[in-house]
């Protein structure tokens, strides 16, 4: 090959590589373009009649990120209707109140369902009776419709050590109770004041909410819990079943919202970029844990 051929041939090698460069270059904003539209758009979610998804998870606080999302979800009017998923012990009366004012704001304009999980119990029944439906299983834990407050005494732990707790106050009545000294009596009593009219406040809540009253809403009213299957009974739940009759009591309500689909609404958690990208786009955790080797996968769940 004689120095033109050679010029020549190089002149193409070097015009291929510029080529490929900027498809190359072109083919990842393009790329980056798209993902950013589902990781960052909050008009996709919403942008096409649904039903939304709400889970109640653990145990219940007041909560601003919360507020806001539900808030959100109420003045969404692609929402056609609300699935509440229910799985919580219950959790502060603020917090559940806060909670139960949210929901009664998003079913003002349309229908609501409560889905009992394992437990919807205290301040997770008191989620469920926002809803205008509750469906639950038959061995779902719920009820315990009461107040408690609780705080540990450990006077004889101090006596044991040989120590003394020195405290001055304005009145016998600032900072108590207190575990460092025996309630006393005025104190005693101003706190069981405070849950026997926080108390009333979740027994007539029930009562307005179920259409219960007198005998009826004292036998469950006593601070004790029930399966799915006799809180039917009792009136405080309508039906067993799961999501599916869920979403045939929305359709009941309004016809065809039962063929909608169904989509999460959620808190969004701070994480990493790529892994928001990622999730956005279907790709979960564990599949990228699998294609990153042979990790430790004990390790990798702790990290979670």
């Amino acid at each position: 090959m004689n120095a033109i051929e050679r010029d020549f041939y190089e002149e193409r090698r070097r015009k291929w590589r510029r080529s490929a460069f900027w498809k190359g270059f072109f083919v990842a904003v393009l790329l980056a373009i798209v993902i950013s539209f589902f990781a960052f758009s909050d008009s996709f979610r919403g942008s096409r009649e649904h039903v939304a998804r709400y889970q109640i998870n653990g145990i219940i606080s007041d909560s601003i990120e919360r507020d806001d999302l539900l808030g959100d979800l109420a003045r969404d009017q692609d929402a056609k209707a609300v699935i509440l998923r229910i799985n919580s012990p219950g959790g502060t009366t603020a917090g559940s109140e806060a909670l139960f004012a949210s929901i009664r704001k998003i079913a003002e304009d349309r229908p609501v369902v409560a889905v009992m999980s394992e437990v919807a119990a205290s301040g997770g029944y008191v989620a469920a009776i926002a809803a205008d439906h509750i469906v639950a299983r038959g061995n779902t834990v719920t009820g315990s419709i009461g107040v408690i407050m609780e705080y540990p005494d450990l006077t004889n732990v101090l006596d044991r050590l040989g120590i003394e707790v020195e405290t001055v106050r304005s009145s016998e009545l600032k900072a108590e109770p207190s575990p460092w000294r025996p309630t006393n009596p005025a104190a005693r009593a101003r706190d069981e004041a405070l849950v026997a009219e926080s108390f009333v406040w979740f027994r007539d809540l029930v009562g307005e909410r179920r259409g219960l009253s007198g005998t009826e809403l004292s036998e469950v009213a006593n601070g004790g819990i029930f399966t799915g299957r006799l809180a039917v009974a009792n009136g405080l739940v309508d039906e067993l079943g799961g999501e599916a009759e869920a979403l045939a009591w929305l359709d009941s309500q309004r016809p065809g919202v039962g063929s909608l689909p169904v989509y999460d609404w959620k808190i969004e958690q701070d994480e990493p970029l790529l892994g928001r990208l990622l999730g956005r786009i279907g790709i979960s955790k564990t599949f990228l844990s699998e294609i990153s080797g042979q990790g430790d996968l004990m390790l990798y769940s702790i990290g979670q």
